[in-house]
């Protein structure tokens, strides 16, 4: 029975009249989380207090600079950023002053603890001549990742080789590290191997009328197949992202290359995508793994999770950071190795605790500084070569500016850098000893000084019959002529 028209009254009419059209409301856009970016070793960033904390009366942060601060100490401190808190005619000001470490990490408010913002810290050298060293140093010193939540919008600020150049150097040692070893195996035969399953030929092939198949269970010879499929299928993926990216970055470019090198490992096996949940069950705080196999399914995960490689096709990416100096002094290493290999000697660094000198004090209150351990040491028959290196701009500011332009702050730690080394030089009985500290410095810098004859300056001291040489040298940051010939990663 059709149903009869609603009958309304003239008064309710009116009263639909009086209102006005039905508005529309359209849903609210979420304020992007704003993205702060400094360079390291340089001036510190000032926050906007209205991202972290809520509005106060007078301006500025108020009470919430502290808070702030608590809440965010343990990414700052992964990051060697040095907080601030100063006064302007607004309020407290926050300034975040970056260390050696360049990487990102999330901000949190003051208010929720909710994730807001991000702070991403940029090499001085920038992001290419970083890619050049690590390529040259075989990603010994690589980024480290940090266990925070995704930085918002780092992914369009941090080139796609950050992830994926520490990602392949660990799948490549993972794929070294797979050892061919037995597996159990079931199969229907036709022919006995192993032990019989008697339980199950009687309900399945006896049941069924075949007596001549036989289910049977046996040690087999394999790789851990699947494994290896799930190590494709992130190979494949981490190529076709950089790939994607490659035509404006050689690095990203010279890891692709690397990604195929890998594939071609892995050319009998299709690729399987991961599952998230046995990769976490896998990465169980309760599960004992090898280091290389816990490192390599980190990284598939960090994959799967779609963590970002950077360069524009996710908005966040990962948390991490990557020591500068540390960096710096892989890179000198590798020269210096080179440079020996040429002229001969016996290299030892402190990386390997070759290099280390105890100290034994007459008071306890020192041990915080229990040993001496130069960077590198070279010795060739009775002469000593002592070598640190020193991620700082000494060399270039002290020629392009002159000794009396040096600010204090850095006169003074250019004395303390001249000072450490030849502290380390009364360590050694040799007839010759050289001490040196190598510093960073552009391309171009470097060529300018090269061409002068000045990108190594020396002096002599002789005290008690016995003579030091002093260098101070400067190096070319990310020799762009080193891609050539450098290796991205062990394949």
């Amino acid at each position: 029975m059709p149903s009869r028209p609603r009958r309304t009254s003239p008064q309710s009419r009116s009263r639909r009249r009086a209102r006005g059209p039905a508005i529309r409301r359209t849903p609210r856009i979420a304020e992007p989380r704003p993205l702060y970016t400094a360079t390291d070793n340089e001036r510190p960033v000032t926050l906007r207090p209205e991202v972290f904390a809520p509005a106060q009366r007078g301006g500025g942060w108020g009470p919430f600079a502290e808070t702030f601060l608590r809440a965010n100490e343990s990414a700052l401190t992964a990051l060697d950023v040095r907080p601030e808190i100063g006064a302007s005619s607004d309020g407290a000001v926050v300034r975040l002053k970056p260390g050696g470490r360049a990487g990102a990490i999330p901000l949190r408010s003051a208010q929720t603890g909710h994730v807001v913002g991000g702070f991403v810290v940029k090499p001085r050298f920038g992001w290419s001549g970083v890619g050049r060293v690590l390529s040259e140093t075989g990603w010994h010193a690589s980024p480290e990742f940090i266990e925070l939540p995704l930085v918002p919008g780092s992914g369009r600020e941090v080139p796609p080789w950050v992830l994926a150049g520490p990602v392949l150097a660990r799948l490549a040692e993972l794929l070294g590290a797979l050892r061919r070893g037995y597996t159990e195996t079931e199969e229907v035969l036709r022919h006995p191997r192993g032990r019989i399953l008697w339980h199950r030929y009687r309900t399945e092939s006896l049941a069924r009328g075949h007596w001549d198949r036989l289910p049977c269970r046996f040690p087999d010879l394999d790789a851990d197949p699947l494994l290896r499929r799930e190590v494709r299928w992130t190979l494949e993926r981490i190529h076709r992202d950089l790939i994607a990216v490659g035509a404006g970055d050689p690095m990203a470019l010279a890891l692709a290359l690397v990604a195929v090198r890998l594939l071609d490992r892995l050319s009998d096996v299709l690729p399987s995508v991961p599952r998230r949940d046995a990769l976490r069950l896998a990465l169980g705080a309760n599960r004992p793994l090898e280091t290389v196999l816990r490192r390599g399914l980190e990284a598939i995960s960090w994959i799967v999770d779609e963590r970002g490689l950077g360069g524009g096709r996710e908005l966040d990416g990962l948390a991490w950071h990557l020591s500068l100096d540390r960096l710096w002094e892989a890179y000198v290493e590798t020269i210096i190795r080179r440079e020996t290999a040429a002229t001969g000697g016996e290299v030892r660094v402190a990386r390997l605790r070759e290099t280390t000198f105890p100290l034994h004090w007459t008071d306890s209150s020192h041990r915080s500084l229990g040993h001496l351990a130069p960077d590198i040491v070279v010795r060739r028959g009775r002469a000593i070569q002592i070598v640190d290196a020193k991620y700082k701009a000494h060399l270039s500011e002290l020629d392009e500016a002159g000794w009396r332009r040096f600010s204090d702050e850095a006169r003074e730690a250019h004395r303390a850098d001249l000072h450490q080394v030849l502290a380390y030089s009364a360590l050694y009985d040799a007839d010759e000893v050289t001490a040196t500290l190598i510093y960073p410095l552009r391309r171009s810098t470097w060529e300018a000084l090269e061409q002068r004859g000045r990108s190594t300056s020396s002096a002599e001291l002789l005290h008690g019959g016995r003579r030091v040489r002093l260098e101070l040298r400067g190096l070319p940051f990310g020799d762009s002529r080193t891609m050539q010939g450098g290796s991205v990663v062990s394949t």
